[in-house]
Parts: structure tokens; C-alpha cells; sequence
């Protein structure tokens, strides 16, 4: 009989305090439970400035650090301390729930897959912020069903073997690197599967200028993300074109702005600054529609916000790629991923 593969589960975390108990506490129900084939925990500390560490010495896991170079040289070498064949990525601030693991576990009989993802679940009493994140991305993962081209890694379980053959996640990537490796995972000629019975409980960013802070720096390298993978700029799985078209909305709002000095040149901007606003009325009338909750109205404003911030990044990541200048400058041939 053949024995079940056993799997690593790798958690990278920056400043984790908040989150790593409750964590770490739903990891132990996992791996409590009959059968489990979850046999390894390691937490790797990505030069954390709070308690992080102290909290996770509480718990029963092994701890390993990457000295601050962001999440993917985290992930990198948790994985490459792992032995078991499979290695499963859950992020610090998610808690998964105590079958998310199994579920993932029942796609990996198909040797042809190479990585299978999960959804996300909410905490009670979330603030308004949080769960029109929430309600956005819950949203998405409803179109995407079986196999995908984009897997996010705070709830995935990869093959050993292909991490190995594919070196692993980019590090210069600071955001995005997840959709990166799902990217070459699919070039290598593996599969990719979503499946929303595995379930984490993420604690979505709660202060708006943090989230707006992040949504420029996904801006900033997605244009790398898009250079370097051709075929993915019109959408994927979980983003369609018009998604990806609209940073570039803002673009045209701030530069139509001189026309206002003209009669009538007020019109540009007013009407550039409309039409992204109706871009988000079909999202927001579905969450209104699907959540039954007349909050969710407030998405119209959240999501116009954050294109002016991802329309920032994008800008600064085309200026930095043409100058060939920091960590979005484009790798040299023969370099490591």
C-alpha cells in the first residue's frame, strides 16, 4: 500500500504579533486532527520589529529567519528546509480551518496538478473596510472554479519537486511574487486548481492608508509581472481587463487636469473621473446583491481611491523599468529567479 504523502507547512511573518496566536492555535487544530498528514510547522521571521518571535516560541513549531528580505525569500526558505513531498504556504494573519488541508490534499492525486489554492472566510465583527475587502475577493473566488492560471499563497499547497525545479519564489518581487510563480508553474506545463471548501479566516487590513500603501506597491510590480509573463495583461482567473485597465483611468484624470483652464476644458477630467467611477457599479451592485447589505455602496468610493494609488505605483514601476534601476529592473540573463 502505498503511504500518503506528508506535507511542510511554511508561514512567513513581518510583525505578526496581532495575528500568530490565533494563527498558530488554528494550525495545532489542523494538524489534531485523526489522520492528519500535516507533520512539520515552520514559522519563518521575516525580521520582525515587535514580540513575533516571542509569541511563536510558545507554540510547538520549528522557527527559521530570512533577515527582512520581504515574503518570498521567506517562503523560500522555509521550503527549502522542508523534506516532505508536498509544502503548504498559509499566511500569518489567516487562520486556517481544521479541514482546509484535506480538501486541498484530495486534488493532489492528479500527478499533472502542481499546486491547488483556497478562499477565504472573515472574522466576526470585522470593520466596514475590512469586509468590503472581503466581500471583493470572496466575489472573485466565485468565478473561479477547478483549474485556474492564478493562485495567491495565504492558503496553497504546492509540489516540493516543482518549487525545486522552478527555484522557487522570485524575491525580487516585494508583492506579487505569488502570482509570479503561479505564472511559471503553469509554463512548465503543470496544472493549477482552486477549490473554495479550504477555507482560511484572514484578517484584512483595518487602517485605509496601510491598504492604500500596499495597493501601490501591487501596482508598482505588477508592470514587471506583466513583462516578463506575456498573455496575462487582458485578465486571469481572478481579474479581468477591465480590471487591469483601470489604473490607467487616474492617468488621464491628473493629466487632462491643465485642460480645465480652457472654456469647457473642465469637461476631460470630470468625464475620465466618471468613467472610472461607473467601472466599479457592476462590482458594487453585485456585492450590494449578493450580501444583501447596503454598506457594501461604500466599494464605489474604496475601490476609486485605490486605483489613484495603484495608478501611482504603476507609473513609478514603468519610470523604474525604463531607467533599469531598482529591484524592478529587469533580471540579467542567467541570474537566479
Amino acid at each position: 500500500m502505498m503511504t500518503e504523502p506528508e506535507v511542510t507547512l511554511v508561514i512567513p511573518a513581518r510583525d505578526a504579533a496581532g495575528t500568530i496566536d490565533a494563527c498558530l492555535d488554528a494550525v495545532d487544530r489542523v494538524r489534531s486532527r485523526a489522520g492528519s498528514r500535516l507533520v512539520r510547522v515552520i514559522v519563518v521571521d521575516d525580521g520582525s520589529r515587535d514580540d513575533t518571535l516571542d509569541r511563536v516560541r510558545t507554540h510547538d513549531v520549528e522557527i527559521l529567519e530570512s533577515g527582512g528580505r520581504g515574503a518570498g525569500a521567506a517562503r523560500n526558505i522555509g521550503w527549502r528546509n522542508a523534506t516532505t513531498p508536498l509544502v503548504w504556504f498559509v499566511d500569518s494573519d489567516c487562520e486556517p480551518e481544521p479541514e482546509s488541508l484535506e480538501i486541498l490534499l484530495g486534488h493532489m492525486s492528479d500527478p499533472e496538478v502542481g499546486g491547488v489554492g483556497g478562499t477565504y472566510g472573515i472574522e466576526a465583527g470585522a470593520s466596514l473596510l475590512e469586509r468590503l475587502i472581503h466581500e471583493e475577493i470572496v466575489s472573485r473566488h466565485a468565478c473561479m472554479e477547478g483549474d485556474v492560471d492564478f493562485l495567491a499563497t495565504y492558503d496553497v499547497l504546492y509540489r516540493r519537486d516543482v518549487l525545486q525545479e522552478l527555484d522557487g519564489f522570485d524575491e525580487r518581487y516585494l508583492k506579487g511574487q505569488d502570482a509570479e510563480f503561479a505564472f511559471r508553474v503553469l509554463e512548465s506545463g503543470r496544472r493549477l486548481r482552486f477549490d473554495r471548501g479550504s477555507i482560511v479566516v484572514h484578517h484584512h487590513e483595518q487602517r485605509l492608508a496601510r491598504y492604500l500603501h500596499i495597493q501601490r506597491l501591487q501596482g508598482y510590480w505588477r508592470v514587471a509581472l506583466h513583462l516578463e509573463h506575456s498573455g496575462h495583461s487582458t485578465g486571469d482567473s481572478y481579474s479581468g481587463l477591465m480590471d487591469h485597465l483601470q489604473p490607467f483611468l487616474p492617468v488621464l484624470v491628473i493629466a487632462s487636469l491643465p485642460l480645465a483652464i480652457l472654456p469647457w476644458g473642465w469637461i476631460a477630467p470630470v468625464a475620465c473621473l466618471l468613467l472610472l467611477l461607473l467601472a466599479q457599479l457592476p462590482r458594487t451592485l453585485h456585492l450590494v446583491s449578493r450580501t444583501s447589505d447596503p454598506w457594501m455602496l461604500g466599494f464605489v468610493f474604496m475601490a476609486t481611491v485605490r486605483a489613484f494609488w495603484r495608478s501611482a505605483g504603476l507609473v513609478q514601476g514603468v519610470i523604474d523599468r525604463v531607467l533599469r534601476r531598482g529591484p524592478i529592473a529587469p533580471r540579467r540573463i542567467g541570474a537566479p529567479v
